[in-house]
């Protein structure tokens, strides 16, 4: 109990970035760049998909989530990066800490239940075509995405009261923000529980979702591949290369991050840097991307909104 008390006036050190004098400006430049662009790409995604009607279909419903979550996902880490760049502090209250890692997991895990679920609407789309519409309709895409939210509300919400247990013996997190794996390593508590919880748990949101995708793609290629038509086969592929894409960059970082063993040493913990990057900032911030410079679709929608809204600016 004393422990807890002691933990509720704690300050936490993010040492996760360099703490070079010089590199600091530079790394202020890059992540407010990136934060702009992911929130600007996404922001216009979100939009583009709204205002075009013919984009009201399940597949760009699920975009428009998952865009809306990944502005979220970058938002709980980014900001307070760089505040504590420009004021050269490091510091996050233990509570602010405990906030911050309440939201990252529920906003990071949506995002990989809304991926497994935009495969599995193009697996109905290409391997069921007739029957989309009935099993793809708005109230079930609408009950899908209600229970991503409360699925990772609840997952996001067990590991935070886990961490709430422990005392901590160190300020100094080896991370840009609060995660799971570097508040473990500063607590002084027992904290075989979290681990054992990580390891189940958080391995069953990473992995169920990645097999539920892989046997997804296994049965669509399989359609694709009895096509007759070379069109066809191009045309059904062109529809699922984004979603591969992003999959492949996303779950290849958090696996790297979460079910891979690291080590302290000032070497593994640059990885450990290196890996959160690229999938809280760098997937967010080229999610839209990929979307939009592979999609016919998405990139007509996106010059339609922006041509609208050029032409309001200058009636205005």
């Amino acid at each position: 109990m004393a422990g807890e008390n002691q933990t509720s006036i704690f300050e936490f050190l993010l040492w996760g970035l360099s703490e070079r004098p010089e590199q600091q400006r530079v790394l202020f430049l890059l992540f407010l760049w990136m934060y702009v662009v992911t929130v600007a790409g996404n922001l216009l995604i979100v939009l583009a998909i709204g205002t075009d009607t013919r984009l009201h279909t399940p597949m760009y419903f699920f975009l428009a989530s998952l865009s809306c979550a990944d502005i979220l996902f970058t938002s709980t880490t980014v900001p307070k990066a760089l505040v504590n760049i420009q004021t050269q502090s490091r510091s996050i209250s233990y509570t602010a800490c405990l906030v911050q890692l309440y939201f990252f997991l529920t906003f990071g895990d949506m995002d990989i239940f809304l991926l497994a679920t935009m495969a599995y609407d193009r697996y109905v789309a290409i391997c069921h075509p007739l029957h989309y519409k009935m099993v793809m309709s708005r109230r079930r895409c609408t009950l899908l995405v209600t229970a991503c939210w409360i699925l990772t509300s609840l997952v996001a919400m067990t590991h935070t009261f886990l961490i709430f247990r422990l005392s901590f013996c160190s300020k100094i997190i080896p991370d840009f923000f609060c995660d799971l794996g570097p508040l473990m390593k500063v607590s002084c508590s027992d904290t075989q529980v979290n681990e054992l919880v990580l390891l189940f748990l958080g391995g069953a949101v990473i992995l169920i979702p990645f097999m539920l995708i892989l046997v997804s793609y296994i049965h669509i290629v399989s359609a694709i591949l009895r096509v007759p038509s070379a069109q066809g086969r191009r045309k059904s592929f062109s529809t699922c290369g984004s979603h591969l894409a992003v999959v492949a960059l996303f779950f290849g970082t958090v696996i790297r991050a979460y079910l891979c063993p690291s080590s302290s040493s000032s070497n593994s913990i640059e990885e450990d840097t290196a890996a959160a990057v690229m999938y809280t900032v760098v997937t967010p911030l080229l999610n839209p991307f990929i979307y939009s410079l592979r999609n016919k679709d998405m990139k007509c929608a996106l010059a339609r909104f922006l041509r609208g809204k050029v032409f309001f600016s200058w009636g205005q």
